[in-house]
């Protein structure tokens, strides 16, 4: 296949939907030879953060000298950013090379009469696959939804990352906050070190039984470690890492992700990454603090001003979410007048989302993401209720309407889904060029 009949490929499995469960993806992956096994993995799962602290544990790794991939989801503009070596994505020729080679297996699965793997399990066998024969030595692997039953649960990772614990995707993952625990522990594996960020003592013991269960150590955030902001100065974040576990350490860093999320985000890839010097030295604290000073993740706090207008893109989508995104502009820019762009879908708990990032003085435009899941602008500018609320739902339109309100005088802010915050960032990146 070329990369236009890899992505049609894709698209055609979308008739096969998202289905949980393991023996599709342990079934393609003993056909390609278990890809996962021939190298070190780093597993990431939780609600919000998982992404960010992906990218800052690739970082660290790669700037310890290690060749080192990272697979992610979902993508912003393509599918090739779900897969990167050292901060590289996939070619389109490597990325079809390697949807040849699974599609090959899958059709074998298919014809023995075993089920057809989902877009999904072929994606992350393709990732797999890609990351064993460009010889990486580390691959930090970021969860689809969930942890037990996702297609990436077939790694047995050197650390397992839980950034956090709240409602999202209640009804694939047992339909209680508890239930979403459970999943997210499911990641958890015999004798592999747990590090976490959950809150609340329920989520807490039940991370904790489960990794008694496996016989490992679980690390908890403000509790064994953690990270507390020093200063803003405008464009990177000086944070300070401590741990008494570790023997009253005290580091401080620079961090070049916003966001106040982000200081417990880090935390978890400092401590990670400690856990991880115990068996590789190449890791130093050195190389963790340069990689933190310089890994950025698109559509994530990212500031992307134009000229003198002031622009933030954040992929908040989702009550925490947006909860942090509100924490966060309110630490940055407590005094800046906004600008909202908003496009949310219509299966998030959009009235809560909207009373916990708007302010009464708020200008805001609403749009529709390009997806088939978008809710109705219309809809959705009916429950809002500041100084000036418009609706464009064309989202290229909307932000050409959001810069003109804004005028380089006022914060413009994009959130609410990352189907909108994609195709804006590009859009930002096109006019810059």
């Amino acid at each position: 296949m070329n990369f236009a009949q890899a992505l049609q490929y894709l698209e055609d499995l979308n008739a096969f939907g998202s289905q949980l469960g393991l023996a599709r993806i342990q079934q393609i992956t003993e056909l390609l030879g278990n890809p996962q096994a021939r190298y070190r993995t780093i597993h990431v799962t939780g609600t919000n953060g998982k992404g960010s602290v992906t990218a800052m544990l690739a970082g660290i790794l790669t700037q310890s000298g290690i060749r080192t991939g990272m697979y992610v989801s979902p993508h912003l503009v393509s599918y090739t950013e779900r897969m990167q070596i050292d901060g590289q994505t996939i070619s389109e020729q490597d990325f079809a090379d390697s949807m040849t080679v699974v599609r090959a297996a899958a059709e074998k699965m298919v014809a023995a009469c075993s089920e057809q793997p989902t877009q999904f399990e072929i994606l992350t066998a393709a990732a797999f696959w890609y990351f064993h024969q460009k010889n990486v030595e580390y691959a930090v692997i970021e969860v689809g939804l969930g942890g037990l039953l996702d297609s990436t649960n077939v790694i047995i990772p050197e650390v397992s990352v839980i950034t956090n614990v709240t409602m999202e995707h209640a009804d694939r993952c047992g339909g209680t906050l508890e239930g979403i625990a459970r999943h997210k522990a499911g990641i958890i594996k015999a004798g592999v070190p747990v590090v976490t960020a959950a809150v609340g003592e329920p989520l807490k013991k039940i991370l904790q039984a489960a990794a008694a269960e496996k016989n490992t150590d679980i690390f908890i955030a403000g509790q064994d470690f953690s990270s507390s902001f020093v200063h803003f100065d405008g464009k990177v974040q000086q944070l300070e890492f401590s741990s008494g576990l570790l023997g009253a350490v005290k580091e401080p860093y620079d961090l070049q992700m916003l966001g106040t999320h982000q200081i417990e985000n880090s935390a978890l890839a400092v401590m990670t990454a400690r856990l991880l010097h115990n068996t590789d030295a190449r890791i130093t604290p050195g190389s963790i603090a340069l990689a933190l000073a310089i890994t950025s993740w698109p559509g994530r706090f990212e500031r992307m001003d134009r000229g003198d207008q002031h622009i933030l893109i954040d992929g908040a989508h989702n009550p925490a979410g947006m909860e942090v995104l509100r924490q966060s502009l309110d630490l940055y820019y407590p005094v800046e007048e906004r600008v909202i762009l908003l496009g949310i879908l219509k299966d998030k708990d959009i009235h809560t989302m909207l009373a916990t990032l708007l302010r009464p003085n708020d200008t805001v435009v609403v749009t529709a993401p390009n997806s088939a899941r978008a809710s109705d602008p219309e809809a959705v500018a009916r429950q809002i209720h500041t100084q000036h609320v418009e609706v464009q739902p064309d989202p290229v339109e909307a932000l050409a309407r959001s810069l003109e309100l804004a005028n380089s005088q006022r914060l413009l802010c994009v959130a609410g889904s990352l189907y909108l915050i994609g195709g804006i960032r590009q859009a930002l990146l096109n006019k810059k060029e």
